[in-house]
């Protein structure tokens, strides 16, 4: 795989680089409340515009439906990258058309340009081979050299990150060759205790990634609404928590097997419950209790680990060299049900080790809880692409960049 470093080695003056970034930024309206995504291609954008590259900047944004759709237009992310660079970005309103066409004309060498959401065109993420080709000869159409640091979608077999690599000069980016770089320390060149922390609330959505963290890990700590599944496996009531009942018999196996490999697979000892899930808007004090994980009353739903639990938990990642976090403790977005999550993410910090939050809500859990994103050893932008990294699977978007 060849690095915008080579890219740059080479010269870039006056070429026109499509850069597929995500920046698939939460909003509220048209204001971005997390601009980590953002924040994270910076370095490739600066170095290209700063080398005096025309830079296009291409990303999707939420899941609009193949057609223009403002409220999932990249308008606001286009206006924050300005901020960060700290010069004018021009927007582009459409992907292929007019406006994007003009837009990349009549850049100059070391602007930068952002076109609007690459999922405005249905061709984007098309099943049909031949229609995602089109739509990609049309993306080529506007440069010259194609850089991926988009890692939030290389797990998609989408136009703008599997298709156009090929139709152009392709090359990594610097954010791609970081987190590839972090992956292969946790399935290649691990160092020893490795800890996982899962959380979030299907245990469905984790199950491949259990699977192989199995023959790797050696503790793996479960959180989150996936836990009332394993704890419903042990026979424990669950009461009103999220529970899925087809997922019971592939946890059971999988703590038969975790118990032959030597592998510890901690569970809970106490949960934090209450009658009913909380206003999130509101975040007004909500009737709650903590209570031993094998003595939930029934009617009572689960919705954060408990604080003898997060102690257990930050002790069985203090001794760690490796440690990879996905998936909040509990429903961190309000204040009674966010020390779980918390306690896992102070242990990160004060742990020694190799730390890597997974993507997804854990980054956003830990920006929305003020923890210094310094202080962990990595913070990914892909929590799926993440996740399937660590299945073993091949991701579509890291594969086209390849030589």
């Amino acid at each position: 795989m060849k690095t915008i470093d080579e890219l740059l080695a080479e010269g870039v003056t006056g070429k026109r680089v499509f850069v597929r970034a995500d920046l698939n930024v939460p909003l509220d309206g048209t204001t971005i409340t997390d601009d980590g995504r953002i924040r994270a291609v910076l370095p490739t954008v600066k170095a290209l515009a700063e080398a005096g590259a025309r830079v296009v900047v291409a990303s999707h944004l939420g899941r609009p439906k193949g057609a223009p759709d403002p409220a999932f237009s990249l308008g606001p992310a286009a206006a924050r990258l300005g901020e960060l660079l700290g010069a004018e970005v021009a927007f582009a309103t459409d992907t292929v058309g007019e406006s994007a066409q003009a837009v990349v004309a009549g850049l100059a060498d070391g602007r930068v340009a952002v076109i609007e959401n690459l999922r405005f065109n249905a061709g984007e993420t098309a099943k049909d081979d031949a229609e995602r080709a089109a739509f990609a000869d049309r993306l080529a159409a506007l440069a010259d050299v194609y850089v991926g640091d988009g890692f939030g979608a290389v797990h998609r077999k989408h136009a703008s990150v599997f298709d156009l690599p090929g139709k152009l000069p392709h090359y990594a980016g610097h954010l791609i060759a970081t987190e590839v770089g972090v992956l292969k320390k946790l399935t290649d060149d691990v160092q020893r205790p490795y800890a996982v922390a899962l959380g979030g609330s299907k245990v469905s959505d984790k199950l491949a990634v259990i699977d192989q963290l199995l023959g790797k890990a050696d503790r793996i700590l479960i959180g989150g609404g996936m836990a009332f599944t394993f704890l419903k496996a042990k026979g424990y009531e669950v009461g009103s928590s999220l529970l899925q009942e087809d997922q019971i018999p592939a946890v059971t196996e999988y703590l038969e097997r975790a118990e032959k490999l030597g592998v510890e697979l901690v569970l809970p000892v106490d949960v934090v419950v209450s009658p009913a899930f909380p206003d999130l808007k509101a975040k007004a004090a909500s009737e709650h209790t903590a209570v031993d994980a094998d003595r939930m009353p029934e009617g009572q739903m689960g919705l954060d680990i408990g604080p003898k639990t997060g102690e257990l938990y930050a002790g069985k990642l203090a001794d760690a060299a490796t440690v990879f976090w996905n998936g909040p403790m509990g429903v961190f977005e309000h204040p009674d049900y966010a020390e779980g999550t918390k306690a896992v993410a102070q242990a990160l910090v004060e742990s020694d080790g190799f730390t890597v939050v997974g993507g997804g809500d854990s980054a956003a859990a830990v920006r929305t809880l003020g923890f210094d994103e310094t202080a962990f050893g990595h913070i990914s932008t892909g929590g799926g692409a993440s996740l399937e990294y660590l299945e073993g699977k091949t991701l579509p978007g890291l594969a086209a960049l390849e030589d």
